[in-house]
């Protein structure tokens, strides 16, 4: 991983070589990011992200050799290895449950600006895990819909460690609210809810928001459509 001064380094995983020059334009412009490879297929980022120890993964979905998803679980099965940001469309809505249990940080739309895709690999590499709200509420309302999931009757001893502070702080996580939302509710400042929210991830082992959402809505801790 880069050094704390050093320029965020990103890896970008597309098979189609007219987007990823696009997007190294986009990167390289900005002084605290540097792409440093580039990769066409699942396969070879594997290998890339391995060699190369970015700080992000920029990986499209649908590629030959080996797919983003399939990428993206071998890549985050190391605990220190870089934060993947898949690319979709947002249609493929088929496609969010693998990733994000794939272990993937974020989801960044194609069809998003400039500024969005800049602002999203800086969102990642600082650990915070997902993108804009709007694409998060979206992405929640797509899996948290009745019968989306089954009941997990284990769920309580699953938060077992969790107080019941860090317990409300995760639904609330889970229900897409923001750091600010989540203090106005439970009227604390801030940096209260950053301490609450790193200890909540600390304890149950996950990576980031992203992981929490799904670790709630499979453990039972919110329901679909509650």
């Amino acid at each position: 991983m880069s050094a704390p001064d050093a320029p965020l380094r990103v890896l970008l995983v597309d098979d189609q070589h007219l987007v990823r020059t696009g997007f190294r334009v986009i990167l390289e412009v900005e002084d605290d990011i540097e792409v440093v490879g580039e990769a066409a297929d699942g396969e070879r980022a594997v290998t890339m992200a391995s060699a190369l120890s970015p700080d992000v993964v920029l990986m499209d979905v649908e590629m030959p050799v080996l797919d983003g998803l399939a990428a993206t679980r071998r890549i985050t099965a190391d605990a220190d290895g870089p934060a993947v940001l898949i690319l979709t469309t947002f249609d493929r809505d088929d496609y969010l449950f693998a990733a994000l249990r794939a272990g993937a940080s974020g989801f960044l739309l194609k069809n998003g600006s400039a500024e969005e895709l800049v602002e999203a690999v800086r969102v990642v590499a600082r650990g915070d895990g997902l993108i804009t709200p709007a694409l998060t509420r979206r992405v929640i309302s797509t899996f948290a819909r009745p019968g989306a999931l089954p009941p997990d009757p284990g769920h309580d001893a699953a938060t077992a460690d969790l107080t019941p502070r860090e317990r409300q702080v995760l639904e609330l996580v889970a229900r897409g609210a923001s750091n600010a939302e989540i203090a106005e509710v439970l009227h604390v400042g801030e940096a209260t809810v950053k301490t609450h929210v790193s200890r909540v991830l600390a304890k149950l082992g996950l990576r980031d928001r992203v992981q929490a959402v799904v670790f709630a809505y499979e453990h039972g801790v919110v329901r679909p459509g509650g």
